[in-house]
């Protein structure tokens, strides 16, 4: 590719059946934004405690081409993405909503091999193998998903624990002070 050629740009389909193949291998660039909704992304949807209308995911793409010293231009895919998803609070198991807003950026790469070959330490991008047919919806449904708390929580202060959080039934009045096992061995070694 002629390091001065300018190529054209192609506007993404919104429709989440067009992003399930999206040509990275030809001489373009790419732009799009649109809606997804949590049924868009069955994956994400098992992880919802409840749907509500209007659930999802706003998602912006745009793709350049950067020089790259002593190689071809790689390709530079930057994902926004912002929406919310209903969660279980682990604290008090009732739903929460869980606002996302992320931005990633990735590095297209040719093959597998290129992208475990890509450096760790890169923190600002991380590689994409790129084919004739990616499929994008996958991608910013795996992005999403990346960006799920690993316990999902209200805010501090919001809720109160659940009983059974702490090994307790509900209806339990009054929980009765448990020996602690260690001062069973200090009265052992006590009488002996």
């Amino acid at each position: 590719m002629n390091r001065n050629q300018v190529l054209p740009q192609v506007q993404l389909s919104a429709q989440p059946s067009a992003l399930k193949k999206v040509d990275f291998c030809a001489p373009q660039s790419y732009q799009g934004a649109g809606f997804l909704a949590i049924d868009d992304m069955p994956r994400l949807a098992k992880e919802a405690s409840s749907i509500a209308p209007g659930d999802g995911f706003t998602w912006h793409i745009q793709t350049h081409f950067e020089d790259s010293p002593g190689s071809e231009p790689h390709q530079i895919l930057e994902m926004d993405l912002k929406g919310c998803l209903h969660l279980v609070c682990q604290r008090c198991l009732q739903d929460c909503t869980v606002d996302l807003d992320e931005k990633r950026r990735f590095v297209l790469v040719a093959s597998e091999a290129e992208a475990d070959a890509y450096p760790l330490e890169d923190e600002e991008q991380e590689p994409l193998v790129a084919s004739q047919h990616f499929n994008l919806l996958e991608t910013i449904e795996d992005e999403v998903l990346l960006s799920l708390p690993l316990i999902p929580k209200h805010p501090e202060g919001f809720c109160e624990p659940h009983a059974t959080v702490f090994g307790l039934e509900e209806g339990d009045e009054g929980i009765e002070e448990r020996e602690n096992p260690f001062n069973i061995l200090k009265n052992m070694k006590k009488n002996s």
